[in-house]
C-alpha cells in the first residue's frame, strides 16, 4: 500500500478527428512518463472525440469493453505499467442513437478496474445566450463509482457533476482520498466557477482533486466554442498545488497520505457528519 502517488493531469484540445485525438493523447502521456514518471495519468473529458456532429459522435463511439479507444488505453497502460484514468470516452449504446460519456480506468496490467458514466449532463444557457444540450446526444449514468488505486480510494465524477454536492457527499461517505474531475469546462463559466468549484470539492471531501481539462477552440454543429483549460490538482485543504499552462500539455503533482490525514485530523468532518432529511 502506497503512502504517496505521482499523478499527471493531461490537458488536450480534442476535436472530431478521433485518430488524431488518440495520437495526441499518446504523445502527451509518453511525454509525461518521460519527464515525471507518474503512477496515474488522467485524461480530460471527451478526450477521444469532442464537438463535431451528432452523427459523427455516434459513429465514433466504441463499445466498453472492446472499442478502439478502450483498447488503445488498455494497451498503453499495460505497455507503460501505469494507471490510466480515461477522463471520458464516448461509449456506444446498442439500440440507442445516444452515447454514454464514460470514464474507464485501467491498472498497470491494462485491466479495467472501474467504469463511471456521467450522471449530470450539461444542459445550460451560457451568459452570452449559447445553449448547450448534452442530453440530446448523451444518456445519463446512474451509479456512484469508486475504486482502489494501490491503497488510495478514488471517486469518479465528470465536469458538470461538480456542481451537484449530493454526489460529493456520497463520495465523502465512501471515504475517497482522491476525486477525479476530468472536464471540458466552457470558457464563460470556467473563468468564474472552475477554481471555486474544484477547491470546494476538495475541501468538502477532504481529498485531492485531479481535474484535467480541454483547452482552446473546438467546433460543435458548425459553431466555434471555447473551453477554459486550467487543468489543476487541489490538495485536501483546498489549495491548488499544480496547474497547467494555457495550452496543450500536462501538470503533475504528488498525492500524499500524510496531507489527507492532516486535513481530516484538524477538521474531523466524517466523525461529525449528520444525516440530513430532504
Amino acid at each position: 500500500m502506497k503512502t504517496e502517488l505521482k499523478v499527471t493531469a493531461i490537458q488536450m484540445n480534442s476535436g472530431a478527428d478521433q485518430q488524431k485525438n488518440l495520437a495526441d493523447a499518446a504523445a502527451l502521456m509518453k511525454a509525461a512518463i518521460a519527464s515525471d514518471h507518474p503512477d496515474l495519468i488522467m485524461l480530460p473529458e471527451y478526450f477521444d472525440f469532442y464537438g463535431g456532429e451528432k452523427e459523427g459522435k455516434h459513429a465514433a463511439a466504441g463499445s466498453v469493453p472492446g472499442g478502439g479507444s478502450y483498447t488503445f488505453l488498455a494497451n498503453f497502460a499495460r505497455e507503460h505499467k501505469v494507471w490510466v484514468h480515461a477522463g471520458s470516452l464516448i461509449e456506444r449504446i446498442e439500440g440507442d442513437t445516444r452515447v454514454y460519456n464514460t470514464s474507464v480506468v485501467f491498472n498497470r496490467q491494462g485491466e479495467e478496474v472501474a467504469t463511471y458514466r456521467k450522471i449530470h449532463l450539461f444542459d445550460i444557457t451560457a451568459p452570452d445566450g449559447t445553449k448547450y444540450h448534452e442530453s440530446s446526444t448523451v444518456k445519463a449514468g446512474e451509479n456512484v463509482v469508486t475504486y482502489d488505486l494501490e491503497g488510495f480510494t478514488v471517486g469518479c465524477a465528470i465536469c458538470f457533476d461538480m456542481r451537484f454536492s449530493d454526489l460529493f457527499s456520497a463520495l465523502a461517505r465512501r471515504g475517497v482520498d482522491i476525486v477525479s474531475l476530468p472536464s471540458a469546462f466552457a470558457l464563460q463559466t470556467g473563468k468564474d466557477h472552475w477554481d471555486v468549484l474544484c477547491r470546494a470539492r476538495a475541501i468538502e471531501t477532504q481529498a485531492y482533486v485531479i481535474a484535467p481539462a480541454q483547452v482552446g477552440t473546438y467546433t460543435s454543429n458548425g459553431q466555434a466554442r471555447m473551453t477554459y483549460g486550467n487543468s489543476l490538482v487541489c490538495d485536501p485543504w483546498g489549495l491548488v498545488v499544480g496547474r497547467a499552462s494555457n495550452g496543450v500539455g500536462f501538470v503533475s503533482a504528488r498525492v500524499q497520505r500524510s496531507e489527507i490525514d492532516n486535513a481530516r485530523g484538524l477538521i474531523p468532518m466524517q466523525a461529525r457528519r449528520k444525516p440530513i432529511a430532504a
